[in-house]
């Protein structure tokens, strides 16, 4: 990696991931670009261009000489449920835009998918590699067929593109983008900010979940893998951590001992109860060494700390 484009450069992962990527690599060597301008004042090269229009992305690969792409540009779940036909052209049209200009520059390509890709019979504990791939959102529809995609581009044009599932992802900087895990960072500010969260998915509603620092970890991980160590083309498993809502207040509370947690599930609580509890991430770590750092009560502790100072409850 020598001249690094991020696309979504302001979501959630995104943000994060062009500071680790400046400090590896150098500030004039990573270019980020978003359909929006930057949230707030931040140092690098940012531009404006939607992933959907191709043109716009072959100037910038061409304008500054781009040799790895992190596809990161996408309508989460929730959102891609309002408008499927934005989430569509966004994530399918967008991602095929990169592999296309991948195809045409050599470029390498790191893209996420997510665990949105599983469905009502795909196996809820333990979940394999390899299983039933049923989505019932349009977000998680995108995600199948973009892993399909990716293969496809491996085996027809050679493109190494390179993908993991990420599980739901916690973060302190950034605000939630429009997920079904956003709960687990809602509940973070609220109990800073309110001492109280109403949630909107029930208290035993476990999923797989992933610290920001190992969900950017395992990015850069599998994108400094060899070749060879990369022997699955449509995406990896990944998680790091599995708890309950119940669990994840239980570990608040030992921070901030009155906090209170109320329940109430709405139409994301369907989504939720479609993904697995639990995934057998075992080939990533096997194939690409993947080692997640953080468990639930680090993460909690960093979390309430980070947030804190953040938001100036000190």
């Amino acid at each position: 990696m020598k001249r690094i484009l991020i696309t979504g450069v302001h979501g959630q992962i995104g943000s994060e991931l062009i500071e680790e990527l400046q400090n590896r690599y150098g500030m004039e060597n990573v270019v980020g670009v978003d359909i929006k301008e930057r949230p707030s004042p931040t140092s690098g090269i940012c531009e404006i261009v939607d992933v959907s229009h191709k043109t716009g992305i072959q100037n910038i690969i061409e304008k500054y000489n781009i040799d790895t792409v992190f596809h990161l540009a996408s309508l989460l779940s929730v959102k891609g449920e309002k408008k499927p036909d934005l989430a569509w052209d966004v994530n399918m049209n967008g991602l095929k835009n990169i592999l296309d200009l991948a195809r045409d520059y050599t470029m390498k390509v790191f893209w996420p998918s997510s665990i949105a890709v599983f469905g009502p019979n795909s196996p809820k504990k333990n979940t394999p590699q390899s299983t039933v791939l049923d989505p019932n959102t349009m977000y998680g529809i995108t995600k199948v067929a973009g892993e399909l995609l990716c293969n496809y581009y491996f085996e027809k044009f050679a493109v190494d593109v390179r993908s993991v599932r990420y599980p739901g992802i916690i973060s302190y900087k950034t605000e939630p983008g429009g997920g079904t895990t956003d709960y687990a960072v809602e509940i973070f500010l609220e109990a800073v900010k309110k001492k109280e969260y109403t949630c909107f998915v029930g208290p035993e509603t476990r999923l797989p979940m992933m610290y920001m620092t190992d969900a950017i970890k395992a990015a850069l991980d599998i994108m400094q893998a060899e070749v060879s160590q990369v022997k699955i083309r449509t995406s990896y498993n990944l998680t790091a951590v599995s708890f309950s809502v119940a669990e994840l207040v239980i570990e608040i509370k030992k921070y901030i001992p009155e906090f209170t947690c109320h329940y109430a599930p709405d139409f994301r609580q369907n989504i939720a109860n479609s993904w697995p509890q639990v995934i057998d991430d075992s080939e990533a770590r096997q194939d690409w060494n993947w080692e997640h750092r953080y468990d639930l009560s680090s993460i909690v502790k960093d979390m309430l700390v980070k947030l804190s100072e953040r938001l100036n409850y000190v």
